[in-house]
């Protein structure tokens, strides 16, 4: 039997949206020259315009965190600094209904997923580093490790305040300063946020937020004015920058894509295993850097972990994001649907088999339903090539060998997950696996105090935890980047 949901709606009226948004520098938002609209994704309407930043605001930008950085932030007391990064977590604690409504608008993920998920770890990566900021000294980078400078950091459109945090958190906690710069398609945010560091009274320049496309991210990162790069997104844009840096001599932490496999074996708990495998590659609509978008299944427990799962990808509700109800959301945008839509095409062409959950498609917005290829080969695009959408490439395999063999098929390393009720199964796999994180009986689950990064294409440097200040600080000896 199935129940229908009644409609649960979240409302809007708790945000407030400005027809237009400046730059955030100096501590005030000030105007820039030209502009660019920013959509909602699940119905196409135009929320607000919002400022394309060009080089003159990024060198003010650059200027005033500078600024602040040799006569503020670097020479307070970490135990000072500490308690603004407090201050600010309580405050996005406080406007957390706010910030998830908007986020949802903005970005076209479930309210369910902004309101428990994305808003909640936020506050709490200011938290956690809101608490290194005065034991530096005890972190074991040294005696006396110092902030570098000037960050330039740059985040993606799919977690956009939640990858504000885990950029800015740290940087501020070890003395640097920040000029950020959200993804084009999801600016409003990081704008919000702007207003929190106001709220805060955090000292003018400390934060500076700038907004624009491409080309004002670049000016940022070759600015001579930034002394540590941060960016998260595409691999082919991550080897841009890292040649960028390499030529400056600028420190750099690069957190790029991902094919993560979400290995499966026959002893696994089929109900819990299939939770785990929608849980990695359907949650925010697969648009995770470390989703489990190859399923390795052992090949006794094939059909009945496929027959499973497509019987609860039916249960999935699409539609408004801003439904309580609702399960996957929209597409950010037209540009990303017409990728996923092109791999989803290339699979079937290269032979593999395609299921879609049976589910009606809202007729504005950008939507994709949850789908799942089998009889998929190693050598097929879907297997290797992130595509960033909701779609699963399933692959099977006898022995633990084989499935370390086919999960380390790939030019990523982020992420991975392993089912099974052997705890010494589950050790001996993760030894092998080369993937920054493994998961073991569960997925997409994050923590401010765990490092997080990835080997090969996927990037290098970790955020968060201890090893994630290590990248913010001047550390004589350090082996980081």
């Amino acid at each position: 039997m199935r129940f229908d949901y009644a409609p649960a709606p979240e409302s809007r009226s708790v945000v407030t949206l400005r027809d237009s948004y400046g730059l955030f520098i100096g501590g005030q938002f000030v105007a820039g020259s030209s502009a660019f609209k920013t959509v909602n994704p699940a119905t196409e309407e135009v929320l607000a315009e919002v400022t394309q930043a060009g080089s003159d605001d990024v060198d003010r930008a650059v200027a005033a965190a500078r600024h602040a950085y040799e006569r503020v932030w670097s020479v307070m007391p970490g135990k000072e600094r500490g308690k603004y990064l407090f201050r600010i977590a309580r405050l996005i604690q406080e406007r957390a209904r706010e910030f998830a409504v908007l986020e949802t608008l903005d970005n076209g993920k479930p309210i369910r997923e902004s309101r428990d998920v994305d808003i909640p770890l936020a506050a709490a990566h200011f938290f956690y580093h809101a608490g290194w900021a005065d034991k530096l000294s005890f972190a074991g980078f040294g005696p006396s490790p110092r902030p570098l400078g000037v960050a330039g950091q740059v985040i993606p459109w799919n977690f956009p305040l939640l990858m504000l945090a885990w950029k800015i958190a740290p940087a501020l906690a070890c003395g640097n300063t920040v000029v950020l710069k959200p993804a084009e398609t999801t600016p409003l945010t990081a704008l919000l946020f702007a207003e929190v560091c106001q709220q805060a009274d955090l000292p003018p320049g400390v934060v500076n937020i700038i907004t624009g496309d491409g080309t004002t991210g670049h000016a940022l990162v070759t600015h001579p004015g930034i002394d540590k790069v941060a960016f998260t997104g595409s691999t082919e844009v991550g080897k841009e920058i890292a040649r960028s840096c390499a030529v400056a001599g600028q420190r750099l932490t690069l957190e790029l894509g991902g094919k993560a496999a979400n290995i499966v074996f026959e002893d696994a708990p089929v109900d819990q295993a299939v939770e785990g495998i929608v849980n990695g590659i359907f949650f925010n609509q697969g648009h995770v850097c470390c989703a489990g978008s190859r399923l390795l299944v052992q090949e006794s427990v094939a059909d009945e972990i496929i027959e499973s799962l497509k019987r609860r990808m039916g249960r999935l509700r699409l539609g408004d994001p801003l439904d309580k109800n609702t399960d996957v959301g929209a597409i950010n945008s037209r540009v990303q649907l017409d990728r996923v839509e092109a791999f989803a095409a290339e699979g079937e062409a290269e032979g593999a088999q395609r299921w879609s959950a049976p589910c009606p498609l809202p007729d504005r917005g950008f939507w994709f339903p949850p789908t799942v290829f089998t009889g998929v080969s190693q050598a097929n695009r879907i297997a290797q090539e992130e595509i960033f959408g909701p779609v699963l490439s399933v692959l099977t395999f006898r022995t633990p060998d084989e499935a370390i063999a086919k999960a380390n098929n790939t030019p990523y390393g982020l992420s991975a997950g392993v089912w099974t009720e052997k705890g010494s199964l589950i050790l001996a796999m993760a030894g092998r696996l080369r993937a920054g994180v493994v998961w073991a009986n569960t997925f997409n689950r994050f923590d401010p105090t765990a490092p997080f990064g990835g080997y090969k294409e996927s990037g290098y440097g970790r955020e968060g935890g201890r090893h994630g200040l290590e990248s913010y600080l001047d550390v004589l000896g350090s082996s980081d980047v």
